[in-house]
């Protein structure tokens, strides 16, 4: 069965006309993407949380002076003796406990020290305590005044050897912690896009967020702030 002229022209027209819709909104969608695709918004989510530290090192420093240094040792060592026999009252374990090595200075091998000390020799040792147990440290610290009965002076504010506290639970939150500051930047993406009449789309781009452990302040070095910040760029439409 042949087409007449007249149903032929209508079946081209028909296609010329689906494909210049089709074009059409080919060219739209081309122009849209040009005009929108430098509209974007970098914004910074921010999530803090206090923690109580989980881990404390306590170094106790003594020293003892003296010409006799035979003397000297055995006095160091019954000073360890006593401040070990201390902690273990008060419910420190063994393997809580490390006695490093005793340093002896030669203060007549001090050249350049013009005051000149009536002894000849400095001994320095250090029981350094490495506990979980946060809160019971912390109340032997506060007794260690004790040792004093017993004759035992320990050298306390020495720049070398503080006492420092920790949180090494970091990732038991990370993931929540990263997920507050993403809820936080997107409220702040989205109160940029209503100021400017337009909405959040797509995520452009986004790390994974600077982290910071930070004592919460000078006085209370046993409580931690954590604070999580984050970057994503969004992209913005009409």
């Amino acid at each position: 069965m042949k087409c007449s002229f007249k149903e032929t022209w209508i079946v081209e027209a028909a296609v010329i006309a689906v494909g210049v819709i089709i074009l059409g909104l080919c060219i739209k969608g081309g122009i849209d993407n040009f005009v929108n695709k430098d509209r974007k918004v970098t914004v910074k989510g921010l999530a803090e949380m206090e923690v109580q530290a989980n881990k404390v090192t306590w170094p106790i420093v003594c020293k003892e002076v003296g010409n006799d240094l035979p003397e000297l040792y055995t006095k160091i060592n019954d000073t360890n003796t006593a401040i070990t026999k201390f902690l273990k009252s008060n419910g420190i374990s063994d393997s809580e406990i490390s006695i490093n090595a005793p340093v002896v200075l030669d203060m007549s091998a001090e050249r350049y020290d013009s005051n000149r000390s009536p002894f000849r020799y400095n001994i320095t040792s250090v029981i350094t305590v490495s506990s979980t147990n946060v809160p019971q440290v912390r109340k032997i610290i506060a007794r260690q005044g004790e040792l004093l009965k017993q004759g035992i002076a320990i050298v306390a504010g020495e720049y070398e050897n503080p006492v420092t506290y920790s949180y090494t639970s970091f990732n038991q939150v990370k993931s929540k912690m990263m997920q507050k500051a993403i809820e936080n930047a997107q409220v702040t993406a989205n109160q940029f896009a209503s100021n400017s009449h337009s909405t959040i789309d797509k995520i452009i781009s986004a790390d994974q967020g600077q982290f910071t452990i930070d004592d919460r302040d000078a006085n209370s070095p046993y409580i931690k702030e954590l604070r999580v910040v984050t970057t994503i760029t969004y992209s913005l439409k009409n």
